[in-house]
């Protein structure tokens, strides 16, 4: 960001930078407190600062409502996984940080292969709202789609249920798993999915802005440095945009 005249009024309209943060995937964002800590959080504050406003952190507890903030202008910028399902509304950068979708089921399942999940009577335990909950919704045409409130609900809902399969971002069943005995991770991953900072729709300074921003945040190596910094291993940092 070189040239910040007349951001400001755009990028934070209340004198605030109002940021949406997610706690709901822990690749991101964790609550801290009555805040929170994170990627997200580093590089919100980040550009905030570069805009010369303070940030005002809004957490939430599930993707879909943090997606909301922003899309009905209650929040400045968010953080959210790209899916075509969210573009109304919103105004994408490209992704910052790559990261995993993954299936759990019981030891004892049959189940070997991600590709075996999508059969009639196989119930897909997923947070609503969620990147996987949109790309699963589309890919799975014989499994059903059980929805539950958030990400850190899936595992315990699989397992209380009795479900087939339970999916979500590969971290948090990984952390999941080291409390409950008896699960396992099929190998692999179902989806990358492409994490990424957003704008309300509208507001077409600020998202060349953020653009530019997060593309240099990744090459001068501030998302690797988070990612490190927060203890975050199996995420990656995104390419350079096309």
């Amino acid at each position: 960001m070189n040239d910040l005249s007349g951001l400001v009024a755009e990028a934070a309209p209340g004198g605030t930078l109002r940021v949406s943060i997610n706690v709901g995937n822990a690749v991101l964002a964790r609550r801290d407190g009555d805040s929170a800590a994170g990627v997200s959080v580093d590089l919100g504050r980040e550009f905030a600062r570069r805009l010369g406003v303070a940030a005002d952190l809004l957490v939430f507890a599930t993707a879909a409502e943090s997606v909301d903030a922003v899309r009905s202008q209650k929040a400045d910028l968010g953080f959210f996984a790209i899916d075509p399902k969210r573009s109304d509304g919103i105004e994408f950068s490209a992704p910052y940080v790559l990261i995993e979708g993954a299936y759990v089921v019981r030891d004892g399942s049959p189940l070997k292969v991600n590709e075996e999940v999508d059969r009639a009577g196989h119930r897909v335990v997923v947070a609503k709202g969620s990147a996987y909950d949109l790309f699963l919704s589309r890919e799975l045409k014989q499994a059903e789609i059980v929805r539950v409130a958030s990400s850190q609900a899936v595992v315990q809902e699989f397992v209380a249920s009795g479900a087939e399969v339970a999916a979500g971002v590969k971290q948090q069943l990984e952390a999941d798993l080291a409390r409950q005995p008896g699960l396992r991770l099929l190998p692999g991953r179902f989806m990358v999915i492409q994490q990424a900072m957003g704008v309300p729709a509208g507001r077409p300074a600020v998202a060349e802005a953020l653009r530019r921003f997060v593309e240099e945040m990744k090459a001068g190596g501030f998302v690797a440095q988070a990612l490190a910094r927060h203890g975050i291993q199996g995420a990656g940092v995104a390419p350079p945009a096309a």
